[in-house]
This record gives C-alpha cells, sequence and structure tokens, in this order.
C-alpha cells in the first residue's frame, strides 16, 4: 500500500523523485509507464495558475528532504541560496551521494537505526548539516548486513558531487567543499518554492 501511494506522489507531481531506488530508473518506473496524474480525469486537468505551480514544487521538496509545512517554513526565511545549501548539506542528502544508499529515503532510514557514522561517531539526525571534513562511514557492525551486500556494485553507478570525495575501497565519504548551487541538478523550482513563501 505505501508503495501505491509514493507512486501516486510521483504521478501528481508529473516528476520522478526517486523515491524508490533502482525501480525509478528502471521500466519499471512508474512515470514511465503511466506519464499521466492518477484519477478518472488526469488526462483533462492541468495546473495553469502560478499558485497551483508554486504549490506543486513546494511539494516535490516537501518530499525529496522529508519535510513537513512548518520545517519548510522556518527554512525560507534565510534566502533561496541559503536555504538550498542547508538542504543539500543534509547528512541523509550526503550518504545518498557517496553512494552508501540507493536513495535519500533510504539514506533517511540507515542514519535513524544508527548505521551511519560521521567523524566515527554514530549520528541518528537525518538532517544533521555536514561540515567540510566530516567523514561519512559505514558502521563497522552494520557492513555484513543485507542492505549492504551490493554497495560496491552500487558505488560505481554513483557520480558523486565536488564538494564531496569518495574513497570507494573505504566506504567513505569525506565533504571538502561546499555544494555547488549553480550546477546542482534540482528537481524542482526553487524560486517558485520562494515565491511562495513571499506572498
Amino acid at each position: 500500500m505505501l508503495l501505491k501511494v509514493k507512486e501516486k506522489k510521483e504521478r501528481s507531481l508529473g516528476t520522478k523523485l526517486f523515491l524508490k531506488a533502482e525501480r525509478c530508473n528502471s521500466p519499471k518506473c512508474v512515470t514511465v509507464r503511466r506519464p499521466y496524474r492518477p484519477g478518472v480525469h488526469s488526462k483533462k486537468r492541468k495546473i495553469s495558475s502560478e499558485y497551483g505551480r508554486q504549490l506543486m514544487e513546494k511539494q516535490k521538496i516537501q518530499i525529496i528532504y522529508g519535510l513537513n509545512n512548518r520545517q519548510l517554513g522556518k527554512l525560507f526565511s534565510f534566502s533561496k541560496e541559503k536555504a538550498l545549501s542547508i538542504l543539500e548539506r543534509r547528512l541523509d542528502r550526503a550518504v545518498f551521494y557517496v553512494g552508501l544508499a540507493g536513495s535519500p529515503r533510504i539514506a533517511r532510514q540507515l542514519i535513524n537505526h544508527g548505521h551511519i557514522l560521521v567523524q566515527g561517531r554514530r549520528v541518528t539526525i537525518p538532517s544533521y548539516r555536514v561540515r567540510i571534513g566530516d567523514v561519512i562511514s559505514i558502521r563497522p557492525g552494520s557492513r555484513p548486513l543485507k542492505i549492504f551486500e551490493d554497495i560496491l556494485i552500487r558505488k560505481k553507478q554513483f557520480e558523486p558531487p565536488a564538494w564531496l570525495k569518495v574513497f570507494p575501497e573505504e566506504l567513505k565519504g569525506e565533504c571538502i567543499g561546499e555544494p555547488d548551487l549553480d550546477g546542482a541538478k534540482l528537481s524542482f523550482d526553487i524560486n517558485l518554492v520562494g515565491e511562495f513563501y513571499s506572498r
């Protein structure tokens, strides 16, 4: 049932949000099989208003980063650039970017369950802000778990951003700079979200 809810979210927003790891890159992806919004009259409905487009972009950010309305509103009390920097430097994003998890959602779960270390210490807060010099790794006791079995194969498919350095043999990554916000590939339009919160 939860799987179908995730699929509906992707279809209603009309974009791939990579909520289900490898499945989103395969022909089984719901946005490939049914590239229209869910519902009986879905093919006839169109988002035409400016408010509707802003709301859709806001919902994309909420789903991608796992935030609620209050958290997102507080985040956009800063400038758009700072808000995006905070979002990209979250620990769950960094774990996904260095290839330790198949998707940001899986990364969030691994962190919550205590499988990820930062500077050799266990961190269980997905929103922890990664700083320059932080080394992210898997807890040695968690390494034999089934979820990490194919990690070396998965890591070859990941191209980390320039601000993260990956050590494939040691299954760890290091933050070596600030995120490049101009070159970041985003599934949402942050300008529309900024306009939504500036109303």
